[in-house]
This record gives C-alpha cells, structure tokens and sequence, in this order.
C-alpha cells in the first residue's frame, strides 16, 4: 500500500486528511460510470452497522429533488459485479427514491485497501459508532496484522485513541450494545473500563449511569470511589457512600443546569461540614448568581 498523504481536489468529502488520493482516484479512473443499482452491493463487513432510518429517507427525499451530487465509489468483483468502497448511504437512499442507476467510479483496490477506506470515509463523516470503530480496529489489527501505530497513522488519529477505543471490547456485551446505541456514551465506558478487575463493582457502576443518568465525570468519580474501597462484593457502607456520592453529582448537575452554570461543585465531610464551589464565566453571570442568592 503506498504511502499515506495529501487530498484530492474533488474528493474532500470522501477521503480524510492523510490518505494518498491514489487509492481513490487517478487520472485514468476518474471516469464516472452509470451502473445498475442491483449490480452493486454493500461490503459485508462493512465497518458501520446500522444507519439512521429518518437521516436516510431525508438523504432520499433530497437525491429525489437534486439527484446524487457526489458519485459512489466501488471496486469490481467480477463481470458486471460491484462492492462499495465509499457511498453506502446514497445507495441506499438511491434504492429508497426506486433509482434504477447510481452514478460511480470503478476504483481497483486490494482487500486491505478497500477495507480501510471503507473505515475512513465513516470515520470522516462520524458515522461510526465507537463500539463499531472498536470493531474496525481489531480486525485490522488481528486479520490484517496491523500494529496500533500503523493503524493510527493510516487513519489519522492519535495512537492512544486507538488503543483506548479499541479496549472498548473488554467490557462485557450488554455494555458494549449500551454504548453502540447510544444509551451511554464512549467516557462512560472508558469508566467502566476502570473497573475490570473487579465485574461486580463494574456492574454496580453500570447500573448507577443507568439509573441515574450519571454524566461521563459523575461515573469517573463514582469508579474511584468503588475502586477505592475493598475489593470483593460492596458492602452497605461502600453502597451507602457510592449512592452519596451520585447523589451529590446528581445535584450538582441539577444546579448547574438549572442555572446554566459551566461547573457546580458540592463538596462533604463526614462530620457534616462542606462547601459548595461554583465557577462563573463573565461579570454578567456572577452578578446573576449575587442576584439570584441575595
């Protein structure tokens, strides 16, 4: 695979900063080909696993008013054979509109090629779930024998992102589904992640982001406070002390969002004493909050 770098001019949308625009287009193949709908078809291991219903019938209904702007890009397999390389949701939505023909461009790539840039263009777009990148990762590091670094560098993220998202797939699977459908989010995980020497404080952890809609810094320090106390099952202490401490977190995102204040912080010793600590951004906002405690 040659070497990674530079945009061409037409295809920004479709290929991120840091990849050779040889593996999507040259100047022999930038010949754009009408090819039936039916002859084409998704890659089945396509990085990205589930597409937004309602985003995909507005993609159609704008393909039926404009018509498809941007070719697709696929590879061929055979005689009248394709697999998408980049594209997969204006296909889709052409075959939501009835289009009988997607305009194309034939690009010749290898197995390896063709699966990063599938990888890329979703990267590009955000369209990745992090479980579904964490997926990418792994088989690219595992089937196509792939160093992290190498994957970074090809994919143009930081090597401790990578990895990072990549251990995503140590946590247990209904972790794994929560943070693919967005339920919880990849920070939350990452504090989950915290916890994987021990499956019973990773669950009670779970179950509290769940439950109490814990915000990403909320799980941080509730893991620290389940990390920190004794190991094994939670004893009523430790359970009263962690419900103490969502609880606390819980208020203090109440307060902060109730008067759109950036941070809130309640801090509470065991004797009962305290303080509560809150930051302000302009004059305008402290002399809000003088207001509104006088």
């Amino acid at each position: 695979m040659s070497k990674l770098k530079g945009l061409g001019t037409n295809f920004e949308s479709l290929v991120p900063k840091g990849v050779n625009i040889d593996l999507v287009a040259t100047d022999s193949e930038h010949k754009i080909h009408m090819l039936p709908l039916l002859s084409i078809q998704p890659r089945t291991d396509q990085p990205r696993k589930s597409f937004n219903e309602l985003e995909l019938e507005k993609l159609a209904q704008s393909i039926k008013q404009q018509g498809i702007l941007q070719p697709i890009i696929v590879t061929n397999n055979e005689q009248n054979s394709y697999t998408i390389i980049a594209g997969e949701r204006r296909w889709r939505a052409a075959n939501i509109v009835g289009l009988s023909t997607i305009p194309a461009i034939i690009k010749k790539v290898n197995d390896l090629e063709h699966f990063q840039l599938a990888i890329l263009e979703n990267v590009q777009r955000q369209d990745l779930s992090a479980i579904e990148f964490a997926i990418s990762i792994n088989k690219l590091h595992k089937e196509y024998q792939q160093s992290y670094e190498d994957i970074a560098k090809n994919l143009g993220k930081a090597y401790t992102t990578v990895v990072n998202t990549a251990r995503l797939l140590k946590l247990p699977v209904v972790m794994q589904e929560s943070i693919a459908n967005g339920t919880i989010s990849e920070g939350h995980g990452r504090a989950l992640l915290s916890l994987e020497s021990n499956p019973d404080k990773q669950k009670k952890l779970f179950v509290e982001i769940l439950k109490n809609h814990l915000s990403v810094r909320a799980a941080e320090e509730l893991a620290k406070s389940l990390k920190s106390s004794k190991s094994g099952s939670v004893d009523n202490n430790s359970t009263n002390n962690i419900d103490n401490t969502v609880n606390m977190k819980s208020l203090e995102s109440e307060i902060a969002k109730k008067y759109g204040l950036k941070k809130v912080q309640i801090k509470k010793t065991k004797t009962g004493k305290g303080y509560i600590k809150i930051d302000f951004t302009n004059n305008k906002q402290l002399d809000y909050l003088i207001e509104k405690l006088k």
